[in-house]
């Protein structure tokens, strides 16, 4: 990068700039990551149902919370495990693996909340819909 889009710290000047390095962030995890691709379809049908069943602006609050907060998780997961990939060149590490568990194991306990939130929201107005 020129130096003239970077100060001393060699950190970048520009909004423009740092966002295009983000946004290109989450097209890399989305394309290298099955999981987030699961996440984001599951997050978009949430929203889908959402919309669907005319949920309250508190819920939408909820659901919106709660899928966010699994891609970020499932993001930084993914961030881990580079980061873990890149120290160990790629070879297995006894505290590299609890690394990539414990990370995992955010999503996943993440995604649980998600899919709490999720009946707790819908089901009693899937329910309705039937009775």
């Amino acid at each position: 990068m020129p130096m003239d889009l970077k100060d001393k710290t060699g950190k970048n000047k520009h909004f423009i700039t740092s966002l295009e390095f983000a946004i290109q962030g989450i097209k890399t995890v989305f394309q290298e990551e099955r999981n987030m691709r699961a996440h984001v379809v599951f997050g978009l049908m949430a929203i889908l149902v959402a919309f669907l069943l005319g949920v309250s602006v508190l819920e939408w609050l909820w659901i919106f919370l709660a899928v966010f907060l699994v891609w970020i998780v499932e993001i930084i997961n993914t961030v881990f495990e580079n980061v873990v990939d890149m120290v160990t060149d790629c070879h297995f590490h006894p505290i590299g693996k609890k690394i990539k568990d414990m990370a995992a194991g955010a999503v996943l306990v993440t995604s649980l909340f998600a899919i709490i939130v999720g009946v707790i929201i819908f089901l009693p107005k899937i329910i309705e819909l039937f009775l």
